[in-house]
């Protein structure tokens, strides 16, 4: 599916998107059940209007958005990079969730990035790597929509403790919703395993948090789980969620 037109936002509509996060947040407070917060967003905000973006570890937060908002954009960051399981589930959710997957790409292709900044720049600076390959075709992306939907949780990282069910995403212009944000990883692979949900065969082989294939480790049982993203590096996130 191609990218979305972007929609041009008079300050009287970001003020309106903006009130319209506070009051979801106000309503749906610190720890309403992610169906409520969907069902939320479903009256408030038309399908076409909303993206879902997923890394495909799993499927979970398509499965849980879409049981109120069926056809759903699924924005997948096809940055080059990725494990070839990775993209064998963004296939299979393609196929078996009621979704539109719209992969997103960088403007450069790996050998464009390359000589314009030199090989393997991941290793060298990570974090203008992931700002040319993520954070700015997602900033292009978004801009087509006017709520987004993550599946940060709360028990992913030290950075992450605070994350609220709905806020005003300034960064973007647009609303986010993480309604996943209460929910462990044990949640997570409960809910995947009593709907049969796709799921990256990756998470059974020490990798409870996927990216890149040059920036993801293994992590050891009791680890941060996103300890294995960037490991030896002070990076710990990709620059999306800040």
């Amino acid at each position: 599916m191609t990218t979305p037109a972007a929609p041009v936002r008079t300050a009287e509509e970001q003020d309106r998107l903006r009130r319209l996060a506070e009051s979801g947040a106000a309503e749906l407070g610190w720890d309403a059940p992610a169906e409520e917060v969907v069902a939320w967003v479903a009256k408030h905000v038309p399908v076409d209007d909303t993206a879902v973006a997923c890394s495909m570890a799993d499927a979970v937060l398509p499965h849980v958005v879409t049981e109120r908002l069926p056809r759903v954009d699924v924005l997948f960051l096809d940055t080059g990079y990725h494990f070839t399981e990775t993209l064998a589930t963004r296939d299979e959710v393609g196929r078996r969730l009621d979704v539109n997957i719209v992969d997103v790409y960088p403007e450069l292709t790996i050998a464009e990035q390359d000589a314009a900044h030199g090989p393997e720049l991941f290793a060298r600076d990570p974090g203008l790597c992931c700002g040319l390959r993520k954070v700015d075709p997602l900033n292009r992306v978004l801009s087509g929509y006017r709520l987004w939907f993550t599946g940060v949780r709360r028990d992913e990282a030290p950075t992450r403790t605070n994350t609220p069910l709905v806020t005003w995403d300034g960064a973007h212009g647009l609303i986010k919703v993480n309604p996943l944000a209460t929910w462990s990883l044990e949640d997570l692979t409960g809910y995947s395993a009593r709907h049969g949900l796709p799921e990256n065969l990756l998470l059974r082989h020490g990798y409870p948090s996927i990216g890149c294939l040059p920036c993801t480790k293994p992590v050891a049982p009791g680890e941060d789980p996103r300890s294995g993203r960037w490991a030896g590096d002070d990076k710990t996130e990709c620059g999306i969620h800040v």
